[in-house]
């Protein structure tokens, strides 16, 4: 057992080396030649930090283990939101930009909300992965045109974060080159380590792959977008640090669960239980950051703690049901009560915000 958790943690760090180099010289290259820090934020490093998830995703998917590959995509949707920026958040409150309160949140649900409805009929076929693959396109065209409108203050937080200058050489396009074959080389090796040793994880501890997906794979393969986004909340680079987790969810459901539902043999099978419970959590989780994002456009200390909340009890419960403890109808209850509460309170809260600048428009009118 030491050995195969050895090879679990061999693996996920080959992983993280492997999208860390990746992105360095993915993005160097890229500079080099011109492209806006913007740009290269938008889809090189959102595409880089997803990498792990892919890498993973394309091995279990091939593999035929479509529990993993599903497994992996929404735990990793649930953990980016929940616990990524509810540590970046606790770290220090995040400024939610305009944009991604009307624009990449609201896309971000309805991709959630179209993934769960391609796998209504339990499950994902190489037609559902294609539709989720051109929308891959579509979003990534979109986030490069509205790139061009973003204020001068986002621009410069990009800047700030990928705008070393780099000038075109042999030697340096031939170094940034290795850092991307090594990278690449790196992402599938770690991921065939990392299958490997979570399926046996899985056989050991008597649970299904699915949960060892939505729990330790999905944290391990986050770790990438962990980083970037508390480094950036540290920096106050808000518009970074929410970006990221978001960007990295629509990349996961479009593009990793896409990718995986083409190549897997016969599509990607989805459990009745996995559409009854893990499907609509990270619909919810996804749902939930809208009025979070809208009240004052940021994300409190306080929110931050009740993300992590949600998922301490995600987690929890899932384990109790992996392991075959039977669940206290009593906790299922006060489950299910403190999450709509604290829902149904959040959108009462974003409500009243919303009045509140209703009346303060009006009234600089009528001064005007």
């Amino acid at each position: 057992m030491m050995t195969t958790i050895l090879l679990f943690l061999a693996g996920l760090v080959t992983l993280i080396v492997g999208a860390d180099l990746l992105v360095r010289g993915a993005s160097r290259l890229a500079a080099a030649f011109g492209v806006s820090p913007l740009v290269i934020g938008l889809t090189i490093v959102a595409v880089g930090t997803a990498s792990p998830e892919i890498a993973v995703s394309l091995q279990a998917a091939a593999a035929g283990q479509g529990d993993l590959t599903l497994g992996n995509v929404l735990g990793s949707n649930i953990f980016n939101l929940l616990v990524i920026l509810g540590i970046a958040s606790i770290v220090t409150p995040i400024v939610i930009a305009e944009q991604l309160i009307r624009k990449d949140a609201p896309i971000m649900v309805g991709i959630s909300l179209l993934t769960l409805m391609l796998a209504l009929d339990g499950r994902l076929a190489w037609l559902d992965g294609a539709i989720l693959l051109l929308g891959l396109v579509v979003y990534t065209v979109f986030a490069l045109r509205q790139s061009r409108q973003e204020s001068r203050e986002v621009q410069q937080e990009y800047e700030q974060e990928f705008a070393k200058k780099e000038t075109v050489t042999m030697t340096g396009t031939l170094l940034n080159a290795v850092f991307i074959l090594g990278g690449l080389g790196l992402l599938v090796l770690g991921s065939d380590w990392l299958v490997k040793s979570a399926t046996q994880i899985a056989m050991a501890f008597g649970v299904s792959e699915l949960v060892i997906g939505l729990t330790i794979v999905a944290a391990g393969t986050s770790l990438p977008e962990v980083a970037t986004s508390v480094i950036a909340a540290i920096k106050r680079q808000s518009d970074i640090a929410v970006g990221n987790a978001v960007g990295s969810n629509i990349y996961n459901l479009l593009g990793v669960l896409g990718i995986g539902a083409v190549v897997a043999p016969g599509g990607i099978e989805v459990a009745s239980r996995t559409l009854q419970f893990d499907f609509p959590v990270m619909l919810f989780v996804a749902l939930v950051m809208l009025p979070i994002f809208y009240i004052d456009s940021r994300i409190s200390r306080l929110e931050g703690g009740l993300l992590l909340s949600y998922y301490v009890t995600y987690i929890v419960y899932i384990i109790l049901r992996a392991t075959g403890n039977p669940i206290p109808p009593a906790l299922t209850w006060f489950i299910l009560a403190f999450v709509l509460v604290t829902f149904v309170g959040l959108v009462m809260i974003a409500l009243g915000s919303a009045r509140q600048q209703r009346r303060k428009m009006r009234s600089e009118k009528q001064m005007d």
